[in-house]
């Protein structure tokens, strides 16, 4: 019943526009069994979807920017978010066009850096605690 749940709350997000079920169904099979304590690796997910294992992955990371990934177990059982998020390829084209208006403000702000001694490992520090944060989706 969580998994339907789930799949339910993956349509209302509007996740299931322009693809195919199996995925949908695989990430919902995957976070229901972990919501239950049922210890099931990715890979008996895919075997029993017939799924690659990027397509699983990318559906969990687009459930997990919904408003749905953020509600505990029992406020998930109990409550009925009202709200929709706009679908996962909108918010990727928003966060590209994003990027591209930062990027031309950050590329005026390098020629005063191409003078100072800044190591690369100085420059990726942010990107590692930013990647130090995220939830490990591992088996």
């Amino acid at each position: 019943m969580t998994a339907l749940r789930l799949l339910q709350r993956m349509k209302r997000d509007w996740m299931h526009t322009g693809r195919r079920p199996s995925g949908l169904c695989g990430a919902a099979l995957l976070v229901a069994a972990r919501m239950h304590d049922f210890r099931r690796t990715v890979k008996e997910v895919i075997s029993v979807v017939k799924v690659c294992e990027s397509t699983l992955r990318k559906r969990l990371t687009e459930f997990e920017d919904t408003p749905t990934s953020q509600l505990t177990i029992d406020e998930f059982m109990k409550i009925d978010l009202e709200e929709e998020c706009d679908p996962p390829s909108y918010t990727a084209g928003q966060r590209k066009l994003r990027m591209k208006q930062v990027a031309p403000a950050s590329s005026l702000a390098a020629p005063h850096l191409l003078g100072s001694h800044i190591s690369r490992r100085s420059l990726l520090q942010p990107a590692r605690a930013l990647l130090s944060l995220c939830p490990a989706w591992g088996p």
